[in-house]
C-alpha cells in the first residue's frame, strides 16, 4: 500500500509496492530527497540506538512522513529512557537501492520499511517474527498477509500498511448512459458501450504502461480464478485462465474502442486515475486515496468488487488484489531486544491508524482494521473487507522485483492491435524463467 502501498506509490517493485509496491499509495517525493530526523547519534551497536530506513510516504513537506516518525519516535524514547532511534526518509524511487547498498556495504539498518523483503530473508540476514515480537502482536496481522510476508510458513516481512483495490465507477456518466453498475465482464462491456455511445473519452481506464501494470493485470487475472503465483509455488504467468483473461481484454474492450484513444501498454496509473477525477473516464480500478480524492472534489462515485468472469464456475470464489509494504528487522549483534521493543510499538493500533489514515491506506492487523471500519471513514470497510480475502503479489519469490519489472515492461503487448495474448504471455513466461534460473 502505492501497489501502498505496496506499488501504490511508484517504485521499482512496489506497494507497490509497491498492489505498489502498498501499499504504496501517493507518489514519490522526489523534491525532498533524502533527509534524516533522529532522536539521537548513529546507531553504536550496543543495544540503545536503533537505525530505521524507511520509505517517505508524503507528497510535499507538509504530508511528510518525518512529522509521524517524529512523534512516534518522541513517544517511544520516552517510554524507553536510554534508547535512542535514528530515522532515514527515502523516496520510493531510491529506497530498494539505498537499503541494498547499505547492506552490500556492511552497513544494514536495523529496520527498514520499503516493499520487498524476501531476498534479503534468502540471505539469511533477517530475524522472523517470532525472534523479535510478542505473541499478540504477531498474531494480529491479517491472515493474506501473513502468507505474503511468510517463506516456507516462516514470517519474515511485517506488513505496515495495506491497499485492496475496487472498481470504480462515476455514478453521474452511468445515469447518463443509463447504465448499471457490472458484476461479471460481459455486465461490464455492456456498460462500456452504453458510455462510449453517451460520449464518454474513455467508458474503462486500463493502465497496462509500465508504471504499475502488473497491478492491473493481476486485478484481471484473478476475477477469471488465474493470477501469477503456480500452486506449488513459483510462477505460471501464461496459464490458460490468464491468456483467456487477456483474449478477452483485447476482443472485448480494446478493439472495440472502449479503453480510450491511448493505446492500453502507453496508459499509466496516474494518468489513469487524473483522467478519472476530471470526469473523462467511466470505470477504472482504484484504492482508497482516490476515493478519498474524489469525494473531496464532489464527484458520485461508486465501487464495486471487480466483475467476475462469465465462464466462471457457479460458486467458483475469486480473490481481490491487494498490495503491502513490509518492516523488516536486520540481524546484528546485540540489537534483538530494542528491535523488538520498537516493533511491539509501532504495531500498537494507535499508531498504526494514524499512519494509515494520515495517507488513506489500511492498516496490517486485525484490531486496527476494525478500528478503522468503526471510525466510519467512508468506503474503508468496503476496501478492508476485499483486504481480508486478498491475493498479494508473489513478493515471498526472492525473484519478484526483477519479475514484476518484466511483467511492467511487456503486459501491454498481449492487448496491442496485431498482438497474439499467448504469444506475449509465453514470452513473459520464459523471460521469468530466465531470471529464476539465473538466481539459483
Amino acid at each position: 500500500m502505492p501497489d501502498a502501498l505496496s506499488e501504490e506509490i511508484k517504485r521499482n517493485d512496489p506497494v507497490r509496492p509497491r498492489l505498489s509496491g502498498a501499499t504504496a499509495s501517493v507518489a514519490a517525493l522526489g523534491l525532498l530527497g533524502s533527509f534524516v530526523t533522529s532522536c539521537g547519534s548513529s546507531g553504536s551497536g550496543d543495544g540503545t540506538t536503533l537505525r530505521l530506513v524507511a520509505a517517505e510516504y508524503g507528497t510535499s513537506p507538509g504530508t511528510s512522513s518525518k512529522e509521524y516518525w517524529d512523534r512516534l519516535i518522541a513517544a517511544f524514547t520516552a517510554a524507553h529512557p536510554g534508547k535512542k532511534v535514528e530515522v532515514t526518509l527515502h523516496p520510493w524511487a531510491e529506497i530498494d537501492r539505498e537499503v541494498t547498498r547499505l547492506v552490500e556495504e556492511g552497513n544494514a539498518p536495523d529496520v527498514a520499511l520499503m516493499g520487498a523483503y524476501s531476498d534479503f530473508a534468502a540471505q539469511g540476514r533477517l530475524y522472523a517474527a517470532d525472534e523479535l515480537l510478542s505473541v499478540r502482536v504477531e498474531s494480529n496481522f491479517l491472515a493474506p498477509l501473513v502468507k505474503a510476508g511468510s517463506v516456507d510458513n516462516t514470517l519474515y516481512g511485517l506488513p505496515f500498511v495495506a491497499s485492496s483495490r475496487l472498481l470504480f465507477y462515476n455514478e453521474e456518466l452511468f445515469d447518463k448512459a443509463g447504465a448499471k453498475p457490472p458484476k461479471t465482464w460481459n455486465e461490464l462491456e455492456t456498460a462500456a458501450k452504453a458510455l462510449k455511445a453517451e460520449g464518454v473519452p474513455c467508458p474503462y481506464a486500463l493502465p497496462l504502461g509500465p508504471e504499475e501494470a502488473h497491478a492491473e493485470a493481476l486485478i484481471w487475472e484473478l476475477s477469471n480464478g488465474g493470477g501469477y503465483a503456480g500452486d506449488t509455488g513459483g510462477y505460471d504467468i501464461a496459464s490458460d485462465r490468464n491468456t483467456e483473461t487477456f483474449r478477452w481484454i483485447k476482443n472485448n474492450l480494446v478493439e472495440p474502442g472502449l479503453t480510450g484513444p491511448v493505446p492500453p501498454g502507453g496508459v499509466n496509473r496516474k494518468d489513469a486515475f487524473a483522467a478519472f477525477l476530471r470526469g473523462e473516464v467511466g470505470m477504472l480500478n482504484g484504492y482508497p486515496s482516490l476515493l478519498h480524492e474524489a469525494r473531496a472534489k464532489g464527484m458520485k462515485v461508486g465501487t464495486l468488487r471487480m466483475p467476475v468472469s462469465d465462464t466462471l464456475e457457479d460458486g467458483m470464489a475469486t480473490a481481490s488484489a491487494g498490495v503491502a509494504d513490509w518492516m523488516m528487522a536486520f540481524k546484528r549483534d546485540g540489537n534483538r531486544e530494542l528491535v523488538g521493543s520498537f516493533l511491539d510499538f509501532v504495531y500498537e493500533d494507535k499508531n498504526l491508524t494514524t499512519f494509515a489514515s494520515r495517507y488513506h491506506l489500511l492498516p496490517s492487523t486485525v484490531t486496527a482494521s476494525q478500528a478503522s471500519k468503526d471510525a466510519a471513514n467512508p468506503g474503508n470497510e468496503q476496501f478492508l473487507d476485499a483486504l481480508s480475502g486478498a491475493e498479494l503479489y508473489p513478493v515471498n519469490e526472492p525473484s519478484w522485483l526483477q519479475v514484476s519489472n518484466t511483467i511492467k515492461r511487456n503486459i501491454g503487448r498481449a492487448v496491442a492491435p496485431s498482438s497474439d495474448p499467448k504469444a506475449v504471455l509465453d514470452g513473459i513466461a520464459d523471460e521469468v524463467q530466465n531470471i529464476v534460473d539465473q538466481r539459483e
